[in-house]
């Protein structure tokens, strides 16, 4: 397995512009290809999981052209039908895919299966399938177990009343909120239990609305749509990735440097830019602008934080905690340990390697610094492990990431970008 050495840097000052929002991008090519007419997202993401993305579109029927050059996608829209009557599509390890999907095939007509990679088998999505049955659509899961593969056997739409647990994934509401304004039937949906991850249900609605069909609702709590709504093609810009941006400004918080992320700022869509009020509270300075936040490091101090809201931001934190005096407690994030890996046993287990003392919590983590080593970092095929522990390599010599090629998820370009930015010296080891 390929492993980098990361080497470890002064205090730096830099600019960066990460590439275009994952998330964003995904909600965008599910409303592009359910609208009327042609679609272009200018400064989209191009990387595994939207890759990912284009691929199960254009096995459903639609027409997109991809320009990787000038990160360009060219979406053409069906006007809320799904082209093709059967389709076996694989989402691999991409959730927003898996569950988006999901929901969108149930505005068609035929039999839809999705199946991803061993580790989306054991993600759970028995709470979308459950919302779905309620609507009337015949939804399961192949294996019974709750998780993919799924099968959809649509019958051109749905309708009624349903209930959508949120305590799993927002993107389970997410999914079904894009799809249920194009069918031809009445929706009304309520969200049972807490919602985690709010902040990007309120990005679908925003992109929902930038392709021109809002929703009834009353907060989070339930939507309602009349059906027979239309999204209107767009041209759109994608912000850069504000996940992506977290580990540019945690560099700036472990080295004592400072970073400008350019393009996203105090209007950004993204909830994750609230990581920089993290790092606030930890003792960095933060710089808000309409176009760009600066981050400048200064001594950390560890802090009890919910991290519920921006969950994705989880193992930034938690690496960014072991350059700070006392201890750091996370709560509330249950639910990552149903991400790519069960992230807070990860988290826990690669801490402890560089001398860390953690305890780890049904919810989340409690992390006390100690006298901090090198190691080489196992990243259980999770981008955001290898992205988050590669910051730690800039301030500790010795750390080795095992498997850097798997940032391919979200980000194929973060290693080059963070040497650039910082001055730290990769070795490649075969």
């Amino acid at each position: 397995m390929r492993k980098v050495l990361i080497g470890p840097v002064p205090a730096f000052t830099g600019c960066i512009r990460p590439p275009g929002s994952k998330s964003i991008t995904n909600r965008a090519l599910v409303c592009a290809a359910l609208a009327m007419g042609q679609s272009r997202l200018r400064n989209a993401l191009f990387s595994e999981d939207s890759e990912v993305m284009v691929a199960c579109l254009r096995e459903l029927g639609f027409s997109i052209a991809a320009d990787r050059a000038n990160r360009t996608l060219v979406v053409q829209g069906a006007g809320g039908r799904i082209p093709v009557a059967a389709a076996d599509l694989f989402a691999g390890n991409s959730g927003t895919t898996m569950r988006f999907l999901t929901a969108m095939v149930a505005l068609g007509q035929g039999q839809y299966r999705l199946d991803g990679t061993p580790r989306m088998r054991e993600r759970p999505i028995e709470d979308l399938l459950s919302a779905l049955r309620q609507l009337g659509v015949n939804a399961f899961s192949e294996l019974g177990n709750g998780c993919p593969p799924v099968v959809i056997r649509a019958r051109g739409g749905f309708g009624g009343e349903a209930e959508v647990s949120g305590e799993i994934s927002s993107q389970f509401l997410s999914g079904l909120l894009m799809a249920m304004p194009c069918s031809s039937f009445p929706v009304l949906l309520r969200v049972r239990g807490a919602l985690v991850s709010q902040p990007y249900v309120e990005m679908t609605l925003a992109v929902m609305e930038t392709f021109g069909v809002c929703l009834e609702r009353e907060d989070l709590r339930w939507f309602r749509s009349p059906g027979n709504q239309r999204y209107e093609a767009q041209e759109i810009w994608v912000e850069p990735d504000a996940s992506a941006a977290s580990y540019f400004f945690g560099a700036a918080a472990v080295t004592g440097g400072t970073v400008t992320v350019e393009g996203i700022g105090r209007r950004s869509l993204q909830g994750d830019v609230a990581f920089c009020n993290v790092l606030e509270k930890m003792g960095c300075r933060v710089e808000w602008r309409d176009d760009s936040i600066t981050v400048s490091g200064g001594p950390l101090r560890g802090i009890d934080v919910s991290m519920g809201a921006i969950s994705d931001t989880v193992p930034t934190l938690a690496v960014v905690a072991l350059f700070a005096s006392g201890p750091t407690t996370i709560r509330e994030v249950p639910h990552i340990r149903h991400k790519e890996t069960d992230r807070i046993a990860a988290l826990a287990a690669e801490l402890r390697k560089m001398g860390a003392e953690v305890r780890e919590f049904p919810d989340g983590l409690w992390i006390c610094p100690g006298d901090l080593r090198g190691a080489e970092i196992d990243t259980y095929d999770d981008h955001r492990m290898a992205m988050s522990f590669a910051l730690a390599g800039l301030r500790v010599p010795g750390v080795m990431i095992r498997d850097p090629a798997c940032t391919a998820k979200t980000y194929p370009e973060f290693f080059e970008d963070l040497a650039a930015l910082t001055g730290t010296k990769l070795v490649y080891l075969d």
